[in-house]
């Protein structure tokens, strides 16, 4: 099904492809990973919603949206009317914060607790937030809905809250499908396995999405054979100390006793780029040499255009809370071609 068709090295000054009219509205939107995708496949994307100042001022200087709610989505999901172009969206996309659902995190220790996270700096329940976007859906009645989250949502006892999930959206008026993806198979250089509820109106009566993605995968090697700098900055000697010991292609946990270092990975130069996280701490170090890959490497692995202006965030946070833009770009693609593509 999949062609490839999206380049993983690309800049924002060689504009999008023609627009189709289709419009979607995003929530969560951090640097506008999904935002950049949906404009790739052809949408017309009108802005969204983003709780952390600094962030929001990144993503309206990368992409001028004609609306920017710099704002909490449970304050916005409250509003009694919404501009006129919301109630009349193609797609609603939202990424939920996650974290207290990664398999990396603590998990059930957090949920149902109030924390300050870094995700907007503001206190607040994360694992609730899901239900927040699913009453802005309710409100909007978008033809359909996507919402993606971490992969560990579907594992443990957190599968109670898909089970849950799925429930509020089926009441907000919505049959729902749910897709394990992973972002290598689908021309993205980075192993990144996320889940999408992917959610049609139930008066659309559209066929079940078929998402069947077989990409070649894409090494650390053939990126560097496009004259790509791969080499950051040097690591510290605590990182130095284990970055000896790993084996190329492993986690530093695999050589540390204790299995610490857990996210920080030793690349090889014949496979693909580990999932790249904003966990502080957490670093991708380069095969041949005790240093972080470079920022450059990040972007590319991450589909960020390689003339993305970060301002003043560090380019490996934003790009690790968000959805890599090809990856986004190439589910876009099927349910235009699938669903929402007329004769027209």
């Amino acid at each position: 099904m999949s062609k490839h068709r999206f380049a993983y090295k690309w800049y924002l000054k060689d504009g999008y492809p023609k627009s189709h009219g289709l419009k979607v509205f995003g929530t969560f939107i951090c640097g506008g990973g999904s935002t950049m995708g949906y404009k790739l496949a052809g949408f017309e994307h009108l802005g969204g919603v983003e709780i952390d100042p600094e962030v929001a001022d990144v993503y309206k200087t990368n992409h001028n949206p004609k609306y920017l709610f710099v704002e909490d989505i449970r304050g916005f999901a409250d509003r009694k009317e919404f501009p006129e172009d919301l109630y009349n969206l193609d797609i609603l996309d939202g990424s939920p914060p996650c974290s207290s659902f990664s398999m990396a995190g603590n998990r059930e220790k957090d949920w149902g607790k109030t924390k300050v996270f870094r995700e907007g700096q503001a206190e607040q329940r994360l694992d609730d937030l899901f239900f927040d976007y699913i009453r802005l859906a309710k409100k909007l009645q978008p033809k359909v809905v996507i919402a993606e989250n971490v992969k560990g949502l579907i594992q443990g006892n957190a599968k109670a809250y898909v089970h849950r999930i799925k429930r509020e959206f089926e009441a907000a008026g919505y049959k729902v499908q749910l897709f394990l993806l992973n972002a290598a198979s689908m021309g993205v250089p980075q192993k990144r396995e996320r889940v999408f509820f992917i959610c049609q109106r139930n008066d659309l009566n559209f066929p079940k999405l078929q998402l069947n993605f077989n990409e070649k995968p894409i090494t650390i090697q053939e990126i560097e054979k496009k004259n790509i700098n791969s080499i950051g900055n040097e690591l510290s000697e605590a990182y130095k100390k284990w970055w000896v010991l790993t084996k190329k292609g492993n986690s530093f946990s695999t050589a540390h006793p204790k299995g610490s270092f857990f996210n920080t990975y030793k690349l090889h130069k014949n496979s693909i780029c580990p999932t790249i996280t904003a966990t502080e701490g957490a670093k991708i170090t380069h095969y041949n040499f005790p240093n972080q890959i470079s920022d450059e490497l990040i972007k590319i692995c991450g589909t960020y255009p390689l003339d993305y202006n970060f301002k003043k965030l560090e380019p490996k946070y934003l790009i690790g809370m968000s959805v890599p833009p090809v990856m986004t770009a190439q589910i876009a693609t099927e349910i235009y071609n699938q669903w929402l593509k007329t004769d027209e």
